[in-house]
């Protein structure tokens, strides 16, 4: 019975991570900073400052802030920039039918947005959010003037463009296609986007070619060093989004060990009364 138990839960594991690693985009790993105030606080003051003009965090209150270091007066003075109350949901003044006309569908709210990013045993939410804002480029065919690795096609512009700096993006893809009369052949198909988002695609065809469809991507970026204060900035971003979603998660996940400890201890009790009970009977 045990040995069967076990096979089902290997099983049922196998296919959480099998459905965790299913997707498009590899997402890359966000630095853990939960535990870092200071880059929690630098979180807020990016998502009140390039986030919070169209998306709503309806399920956080400013005063909530207090919880990573911040006083309720630098939250007036730095994050309050209408005339919320400290007390106050953090909304927009954007409503949703507004929302739709203009971009065509309403922004989502934030407030939980790193839990629904999350998979099983996969990627964290703080992963998504983390990689999605990297992997924005240039592309004057779409509305907005920019598309995004992660999000193909997504109606939200890079608003933290000024931080990143210019970037050219090339990407290389080889792939299968089927000609005219039903043959198959591989091609690698070479996309190159620069700073304006002007592309410029080639094709060539790879005769004799047996590998696996394959896509590599490459950013080139002028200014190294401030490209790494903008991957800082949004590593702290992703946290402050990961945090947001579970203010309470640093506890659970003390109470979380103590509770693992307690169960250990009344396993190893369980087995000594278990083995004193049934000493006699043979």
């Amino acid at each position: 019975m045990i040995k069967k138990l076990l096979g089902a839960l290997a099983l049922s594991l196998t296919c959480v991570m099998a459905v965790a690693a299913e997707g498009g985009y590899h997402l890359d790993r966000s630095p853990d900073r939960i535990n870092d105030l200071a880059a929690l606080q630098n979180g807020a003051k990016l998502f009140v400052n390039y986030c919070l003009n169209c998306h709503s965090a309806n399920s956080m209150r400013y005063n909530k802030l207090t919880e990573i270091g911040l006083t309720e007066d630098e939250i007036k003075k730095n994050l309050l920039f209408t005339s919320d109350k400290i007390g106050s949901l953090m909304k927009i003044a954007m409503t949703p039918e507004d929302a739709k006309a203009w971009f065509g569908a309403a922004p989502p709210d934030l407030s939980v947005i790193a839990r629904a990013k999350s998979t099983n045993l996969g990627p964290s939410g703080r992963d998504y959010i983390y990689t999605y804002l990297r992997t924005f480029y240039r592309d004057t065919t779409k509305k907005t003037g920019w598309d995004n690795l992660v999000f193909p096609s997504v109606g939200m512009p890079n608003v933290l463009w000024e931080l990143e700096g210019p970037r050219s993006m090339t990407r290389i893809r080889v792939h299968e296609i089927e000609t005219p009369d039903g043959a198959l052949k591989w091609e690698r198909t070479t996309s190159k986007y620069d700073s304006q988002g002007f592309s410029t695609i080639t094709t060539e065809e790879l005769k004799g070619y047996d590998g696996p469809e394959t896509t590599k991507v490459t950013f080139q970026t002028p200014d190294v060093k401030q490209f790494h204060d903008f991957e800082s900035d949004v590593a702290d971003l992703s946290s402050f989004l990961a945090w947001m979603a579970e203010p309470n998660q640093l506890e659970r996940k003390q109470i979380g060990v103590w509770v693992i400890l307690f169960l250990f201890l009344f396993l190893f009790a369980a087995i000594r009364m278990n083995g004193a009970y049934w000493k006699h009977v043979r």
